[in-house]
């Protein structure tokens, strides 16, 4: 089954996490309680003088970085979307890797591997763990925001393109959590009593997780080109560079797992012996997987 979704942006902000918003732009995360409470002049009065003196400055700016936000997206986001592609797959696990099976919408017939590193420290988990080795399902997603967006403004403006670039980032992120709300709610079906508010939503109080690639439980970004040929990333709009970076910028690939006690980890540092193995596995030469996997060896 694969399927895509397209997004006008107005529909998307509503599942801004706006935590990662103000933490890109080096505010402390009790500064973004400002996107949560009510907009009037005395609710934010109020917010602001919850703060300790010394932090009102700080409180101010992130005040009105904010409403400088929502402006930004008020005038621009009629113009643009957002898009995801999702693939909800057959599958088993066979140790580290989980098998798809063929559905008729993959290239070829024979059944297509992806392969997974796993910790090598307690509690050695593996994304493959949460697969069932007989028969299971396993999501597969990307999103991206019209690349336009993130090229805005054209006046050289250069503190509203790194807001656009921020904004751009946050709206590709908040399009996987709608997406992934309604696949567990219909496409895939799992929890379809599931009614979650949304700081339930930015909780991760929902059943399974979303593993993204290049995150630390998925830190290889050369998964991406195995991603590419199941989903067709360019039915979004979406490119690979040689380092299977995603272009536009504001994109996002990934995993979704229902498992209930999936979990997220980090895969941490690996030894030779296992980039060999992981190499053998993903049909390819250890060397050309060494930069992908860099900040683990």
């Amino acid at each position: 089954m694969l399927l895509s979704y397209h997004y006008p942006l107005s529909e998307v902000v509503p599942y801004i996490n706006w935590s990662y918003f103000f933490h890109a732009w080096g505010f402390p995360a009790r500064f973004a309680s400002i996107a949560y409470i009510h907009g009037c002049d005395s609710c934010r009065a109020t917010w602001l003088a919850s703060f300790a003196e010394a932090d009102r400055s700080r409180a101010a700016e992130a005040m009105q970085l904010l409403k400088e936000a929502q402006r930004f997206l008020r005038v621009n986001s009629q113009d643009f979307q957002s898009h995801f592609r999702f693939m909800l797959c057959a599958c088993h696990a066979e140790n580290d890797d989980i098998v798809l099976e063929p559905d008729g919408t993959t290239q070829g017939t024979a059944p297509m591997r992806l392969s997974f590193l796993r910790q090598q420290q307690p509690p050695y988990l593996c994304l493959a763990d949460f697969i069932s080795p007989v028969a299971d399902k396993v999501g597969l997603f990307v999103a991206s925001v019209d690349a336009g967006f993130e090229r805005l403004p054209d006046n050289g403006d250069d503190y509203q393109h790194l807001l656009a670039q921020t904004l751009a980032d946050r709206l590709a992120e908040a399009t996987v959590e709608k997406a992934h709300e309604h696949v567990r709610r219909h496409d895939w079906g799992y929890a379809i009593m599931e009614h979650l508010s949304m700081p339930e939503l930015f909780a991760e109080k929902f059943q399974g997780i979303r593993p993204a690639v290049g995150y630390p439980s998925l830190p290889d970004q050369s998964l991406n080109f195995d991603l590419d040929r199941i989903l067709d990333f360019a039915a979004i709009g979406v490119s690979l560079t040689e380092s299977g970076a995603m272009q536009p910028h504001a994109s996002v690939s990934g995993l979704m797992l229902a498992h209930p006690k999936a979990t997220y980890f980090s895969v941490g540092p690996i030894g030779e012996d296992q980039l060999a193995d992981y190499a053998r596995r993903r049909g390819r030469p250890a060397d050309w997987l060494r930069p992908f996997l860099a900040g683990n060896l």
